[in-house]
């Protein structure tokens, strides 16, 4: 069975629908034009299909010509609150943006249940296909696991992959590594009470600014004072909110900042430490602070034995001169991490990278960034062999 051979077959008809995917971006959990176009690219496949209840999700079982284990497939659908500035011809004007290639990964996912199902019969066992919207932010994810997603088949999966597309490699090489692959997505929130009062006078108030200003530094000073070198974190500030009018003290100063994690145990320190040190800090200056820690998205974790036999098999499949090993952990997030905290599978980058775009190009998320659609043969036939090569 040479599913890259096959891929270039069906490869012209995924290209057409991540265009028409790209035209139609929508955001969050609720994809109803996204999802539609899905179920009409499923249309005559031997699959079972489910939809969700709390988000459009699709659900796929291809059940194999003999028994077997279930091996889960994910791709990501929803799109960004970007204005799009790419000037291609099927570029979104609607005031969101596949920015970050979910388009590339709704199609590819489509190639690989093409490519399976007309090999249905060979398959000893069944392959679930997850078409996931509100990866974004929003955990989508974790509600299709609370739907059952692992229950689809009747048998928890014993393997999941996924292949996100980026825009920072060459067109072709896929990249992974063993252990940690992805950040932690984590988020802290600080509201600041002071007393307010006119400008003139701040010594007749209790002034909340100066103690965020100070807690903006203080923060970075934490992360290369406090936490293991070899565990690193990064702590970005994105958000500071005081005040209305120019000569008046505000009552309360706010802090947003995204904190990325390469480990369970450094959540776990930080999410006692900084509370604790925003407390330390507006009570320096008499005043109080309301701050909260959480946890956004997990580590994304990579199965080291799945990981091992993913890299063997996509080396196989296209040389091992474009399956370079990825040094380091990126700090973005996924949740994909919630299904790989439940079953051992492996978190692949695609580079897409169009051939007229230098390496200083701009990054997933950019509302100029374009991906190179002719990976779209690849990507599915890669999928659909990691899922064949626990069934055949």
């Amino acid at each position: 069975m040479n599913l890259v051979e096959e891929a270039t077959a069906v490869a012209p008809g995924l290209v057409e629908l991540r265009r028409e995917l790209h035209r139609i971006p929508e955001v969050g959990l609720d994809l109803p034009k996204t999802q539609a176009l899905v179920l009409d690219a499923l249309a005559g496949l031997p699959l079972k299909i489910t939809t969700g209840k709390e988000l459009t999700s699709v659900v796929g079982v291809l059940r194999g010509g003999q028994p077997g284990p279930t091996v889960l497939l994910r791709g990501d659908m929803d799109a960004l609150p970007v204005v799009e500035e790419t000037e291609l011809e099927y570029a979104a004007t609607n005031g969101n943006m596949h920015a970050c290639g979910h388009d590339l990964h709704t199609a590819g996912l489509v190639g690989a249940a093409r490519l399976l199902s007309a090999h249905r019969e060979e398959l000893r066992g069944n392959v679930l296909f997850m078409f996931q919207p509100g990866e974004e932010g929003l955990g989508g994810a974790g509600y299709m696991l609370r739907e059952g997603l692992l229950q689809a088949t009747g048998d928890k999966p014993i393997a999941a992959y996924a292949i996100h597309v980026w825009s920072m490699a060459a067109k072709g090489l896929f990249q992974t590594r063993p252990g940690t692959v992805m950040a932690g997505s984590n988020q802290l929130h600080v509201t600041v009470h002071g007393r307010g009062g006119h400008g003139s006078s701040p010594h007749m108030t209790v002034d909340p600014v100066p103690v965020v200003a100070e807690l903006v530094l203080a923060l970075q000073t934490y992360a290369t004072r406090r936490v293991n070198v070899f565990d690193p974190v990064v702590i970005t500030v994105t958000q500071l909110q005081a005040g209305i009018a120019v000569n008046v003290i505000p009552n309360t100063a706010r802090l947003g900042a995204t904190v990325r994690t390469l480990s369970n145990g450094t959540f776990d320190q930080l999410s006692g430490d900084l509370p604790a040190l925003a407390q330390g800090i507006a009570a320096a200056h008499g005043c109080t602070v309301d701050a909260t820690f959480t946890k956004q998205y997990p580590v994304t974790i990579n199965d080291p034995a799945r990981t091992a036999g993913t890299t063997a098999r996509l080396g196989e499949l296209f040389g091992a001169d474009r399956v370079p090993p990825l040094n380091d952990p990126l700090m973005g997030s996924e949740d994909f991490s919630m299904v790989l905290a439940e079953v051992p599978g492996t978190f692949v980058m695609l580079g897409a990278r169009p051939d007229d775009v230098g390496e200083d190009g701009p990054s997933n998320h950019s509302s100029v960034v374009r991906f190179d659609d002719a990976v779209l043969s690849d990507q599915a036939a890669a999928l659909a062999h990691l899922a064949a090569q626990h069934l055949m």
